[in-house]
């Protein structure tokens, strides 16, 4: 019999999955905790762009427990485009509203465009993708 692309997975190969999956919301953890700590110490800048990049750091790992088997050049890009579009949302007055009614929509959606954020968010993008890429 010969080798074809439809073959039945083997356990082994099962696994690597799940393993991402736990790997990825081990990582999400932590950078939820490494945001936290981010703004606790720090200030200005630091703990803006440093939050920016981690949102978007976060987006990445997610997607990776959501769907495992995502490449990470396309988990990055899927981040980086729901970052960007949070992002874009915020030149109109919706985020805003929300935020209003509700702190969960502030932290999420956040409530002012800043275009330097777009690039710290890409950073967070490339980040993940270098990790997971030499792993």
């Amino acid at each position: 019999m010969t080798s074809s692309s439809t073959e039945v997975a083997g356990p082994a190969t099962r696994r690597i999955p799940a393993r991402r999956r736990l790997a990825a919301a081990v990582a999400a953890v932590v950078i939820v905790g490494a945001g936290l700590a981010l703004r606790s110490v720090a200030v200005g800048e630091v703990a803006k762009y440093g939050g920016d990049a981690l949102y978007t750091l976060l987006l990445f790992a997610l997607v990776l427990v959501a769907a495992p088997r995502t490449a990470p050049a396309k988990a990055a890009a899927v981040a980086l485009a729901v970052s960007w579009g949070v992002e874009l949302l915020q030149l109109t007055d919706v985020p805003a509203h929300l935020a209003r009614r509700s702190t969960a929509a502030r932290l999420v959606l956040g409530t002012t465009f800043n275009a330097p954020d777009l690039f710290w968010y890409a950073v967070g993008a490339a980040v993940g993708w270098a990790v997971v890429r030499r792993a």
